[in-house]
């Protein structure tokens, strides 16, 4: 398995480390539900080395970017992201990914872990040499920093002749600055994005440079915290926390055998341009003829006794199966199970309240239809797709 830089730093915690993706990381230090209230009341950190990085630039590089992805990354002011999606010939999800225009000719894709390769392969081919597309992902460390005191935390490390560009950052923008570590600067590039729903940055620097950051915000968070919780964060409460959000994973929300407009994200496919993209022609298609693949995503709330985990049947009671839970977890914060299911569109709409069943264990348990996102957003931070409401 792979490791990021930090891991000797999860060991020093006490981390359990898990296999995700072929990356050895931690899934929880203190406890998933102690770790899921930290970032809801105070603040926490996540180490996201795995992820993938991908550097696109050069004069033709945001038509590449266009040609690439179902949206426009070349509309894109310098310094600001946008939420999207890579899809095949046929309209389905290779990835999604979050975008980053760095400079006049140059832009910052970042993609799942699991998809990193994929990804960079496609954006190489699609680009047919037009842009220079380079995979930095084994050398970038990514860490992020989420909650309702993660400005006060970060802002504390940041030059402070950047510290009103900083406090200035809004949802979706990105910003090279400079970090006051251990006497030491460092060189980050700072987003104000996350996928926790609460307000929170994504600091991408070089591998050398990831463990005094790492050590500095730590430090930072103990003292400037104000009373509320600050601590490490596994992925354990990282999914807890994306899903009450409202906000997919590839490989169970998302997957290649579903369009955008199956998950709920038709918003992002970009169709009212001349351009042409890849899948561009079939997702036109299905859009001016309103088909689909078949399938829609549904939140419910489990009123029985049990949890939704994943690949557990739907069915309306007593009828016949619907489809199948795609996550499902016990909210902490709302105290009660929800989850995210794939179902027929066919057997849609689905409406707030409507009766539902969980097979749990053969057993028929109750639940209902429920909005997402299954908790009210405290910032309009995480990945566009919360707002579907969406990573990963």
């Amino acid at each position: 398995m792979q490791r990021t830089a930090l891991y000797e730093e999860h060991l020093t915690l006490g981390a359990r480390m898990v296999d995700f993706a072929g990356w050895e990381m931690p899934v929880q230090y203190a406890g998933v539900i102690e770790e899921h209230r930290a970032v809801r009341t105070g603040a926490g950190l996540f180490d996201l080395g795995h992820m993938g990085e991908i550097r696109v630039s050069g004069p033709a590089a945001g038509a590449a970017l266009d040609y690439a992805l179902v949206s426009t990354p070349s509309a894109l002011l310098v310094g600001r992201a946008q939420y999207s999606m890579i899809v095949n010939e046929v309209g389905g999800i290779l990835d999604d990914l979050v975008v980053y225009r760095i400079a006049d000719e140059e832009w910052l894709v970042v993609a799942n872990a699991s998809n990193r390769a994929v990804v960079a392969a496609a954006l190489r081919e699609r680009a047919s040499g037009s842009a220079t597309v380079v995979d930095e992902s084994d050398s970038t460390s990514m860490i992020a920093i989420q909650g309702v005191t993660s400005a006060e935390i970060l802002a504390s490390l940041i030059a402070e002749e950047e510290r009103v560009a900083f406090h200035a950052l809004r949802n979706y923008s990105v910003a090279t600055m400079h970090l006051e570590v251990s006497g030491a600067a460092i060189t980050a590039l700072i987003a104000r994005t996350g996928y926790t729903g609460e307000v929170g940055y994504e600091i991408y620097v070089e591998n050398a440079h990831a463990v005094a950051l790492w050590r500095g915000l730590l430090a930072a968070g103990s003292t400037i915290s104000n009373g509320t919780p600050f601590q490490a964060i596994g992925l354990g409460a990282r999914d807890t926390l994306r899903l009450e959000a409202g906000m997919p994973l590839y490989g169970n929300e998302l997957r290649e055998e579903l369009t955008p407009f199956d998950v709920g994200l038709g918003r992002v496919v970009k169709l009212d341009t001349p351009r042409r993209f890849v899948g561009g022609e079939a997702l036109t298609a299905r859009a001016a003829r309103g088909e689909r693949f078949g399938r829609t995503l549904v939140g419910i709330r489990v009123t029985g006794r049990g949890i939704a985990r994943h690949g557990y049947e739907v069915r309306r009671p007593g009828g016949v199966t619907l489809g199948r839970v795609t996550s499902g977890t016990h909210s902490p914060s709302l105290g009660y199970p929800i989850a995210l299911a794939d179902l027929d569109a066919g057997a849609a709409p689905f409406t707030p309240g409507e009766p539902l069943e969980v097979l749990i264990r053969g057993e028929g348990v109750a639940a209902e239809v429920t909005g997402v996102p299954f908790i009210l957003k405290r910032s309009t931070e995480g990945r566009a797709h919360a707002a579907h409401q969406q990573g990963g």
